[in-house]
């Protein structure tokens, strides 16, 4: 039995080896194109630390902190994402004034045709919702066709309507006061500034030196009027002597007497606007620099070891605010490029205070631990308890502020 089961096994073997020589060969391959190879990954290079050629230096940056691309990612999130669909007072015309000056920049003209067609529907007969108060917070609205009008002079697609719409909104910055916006001073120590030939929306308040100043010196750059830059520039003193404190700082107000960082963001800002474009020899030149230059003395004594400054900044307990430090951050870079702080001495502490603004952008380029908008209150446990926010546009507005900073004047 054994003997007929190993027969039968070679006999099937045998036919397997038969059949497999007689079956015809596979016909040679044809030329043709060679299938696909897949592409081959290449791995990225080790991430290199990026070394400055100084501690003040101000043009090498780590990896995604450049003021290109981070300037870039916060104008392209607001004139693309829903930041820019509706008119949100004046965070909205911050945010707008550092996007069309990135644009302009960088000479991205896209860009700033894109931000021209969102203001466009604010023109007047638009169907988009425009301010109406005599109040600071709202007449700043001027700036932005102010700017869309300096941005497009001597280009085909000029027109004049941005200008007139920017100069009625300055002009009736120093106008009466309508009946029904009634003066936020009281009666008789508004009249005695207005007589003294200050707009009649002075209210005395830290963040007055931007809101006020910017719409004044917008129309002096769009027009070149001396008369909107006196105005301005008298303005600032007036400010500047009554709110700056010995040691450098402003309070919130005279009656608000806390260094809100914020607030103080607000007056660096402007006075870094106004020195930008004061004539040197205006004669409220001197004692806006003075100001300045005593403020940023200040600011250095109080950044904190993150390179940034805390929402209440003589306060160590309060959190890091990204708003304040960004503004602060556009006022000393602008200030070292400029000469008009010590490069040695201010320049490490312009790029510090860069470096930690950037990393308060998130993944979705919105601006981290912004203070909520906040008015004036005599109790500091007001301002330590701010909600912090991310994504509002008083932090986006002052990033790009810094960013353009940082790209202006270069070789």
């Amino acid at each position: 039995m054994r003997f007929r089961f190993t027969a039968l096994l070679f006999a099937a073997t045998m036919l397997v080896i038969t059949l497999q020589a007689q079956a015809p060969s596979a016909p040679p391959a044809q030329p043709g194109p060679a299938a696909p190879t897949p592409p081959r990954r290449v791995p990225e290079p080790p991430y290199k630390e990026t070394i400055p050629p100084s501690p003040g230096d101000l043009t090498v940056w780590p990896r995604g902190d450049s003021p290109q691309e981070v300037g870039k990612a916060l104008a392209e999130h607001f004139v693309t994402g829903t930041q820019s669909e509706r008119f949100s007072g004046y965070p909205y015309v911050c945010t707008f004034y550092g996007a069309m000056s990135f644009a302009a920049l960088t000479h991205d003209d896209s860009l700033r045709d894109r931000l021209i067609a969102k203001f466009d529907p604010m023109l007047p007969g638009g169907t988009a919702r425009t301010p109406q108060r005599h109040h600071v917070d709202d007449s700043i609205f001027g700036v932005m066709p102010l700017e869309i009008a300096i941005q497009t002079k001597g280009l085909p697609t000029y027109d004049q309507k941005y200008l007139q719409l920017g100069l009625y909104w300055a002009d009736r910055q120093w106008g009466p006061l309508a009946p029904d916006s009634p003066a936020e001073l009281p009666q008789d120590l508004h009249d005695a500034l207005v007589k003294d030939g200050l707009s009649p929306e002075t209210r005395l308040w830290v963040d007055d030196m931007y809101m006020l100043t910017m719409l004044q010196l917008e129309a002096y750059r769009a027009t070149g009027d001396r008369k909107y830059l006196d105005r301005d520039a008298h303005e600032m003193v007036t400010y500047l002597d009554r709110l700056q404190q010995p040691n450098g700082l402003f309070f919130h107000a005279p009656d608000v007497k806390y260094f809100w960082g914020r607030g103080d963001g607000w007056f660096a800002a402007g006075m870094t606007e106004m020195l930008r474009t004061l004539p040197a020899d205006h004669p409220d030149r001197p004692r806006i620099m003075a100001g300045y230059q005593q403020m940023m003395a200040a600011l250095l004594k109080y950044q904190g070891a993150d390179g940034m400054w805390r929402e209440l900044i003589d306060r160590p307990e309060a959190w890091p605010e990204s708003s304040s430090s960004a503004m602060f951050s556009f006022a000393l870079i602008t200030g070292v490029k400029h000469g008009w702080l010590a490069a040695a001495t201010y320049a490490p502490a312009a790029r510090r205070s860069w470096i930690a603004v950037a990393g308060y952008v998130d993944q979705n380029h919105d601006v981290t631990q912004v203070c909520t908008g906040t008015g004036k209150l005599d109790n500091m446990q007001y301002y330590l308890d701010r909600r912090r926010e991310t994504g509002n546009l008083h932090g986006q507005a002052p990033v790009l502020w810094a960013a353009t900073a940082l790209l202006r004047d270069q070789p």
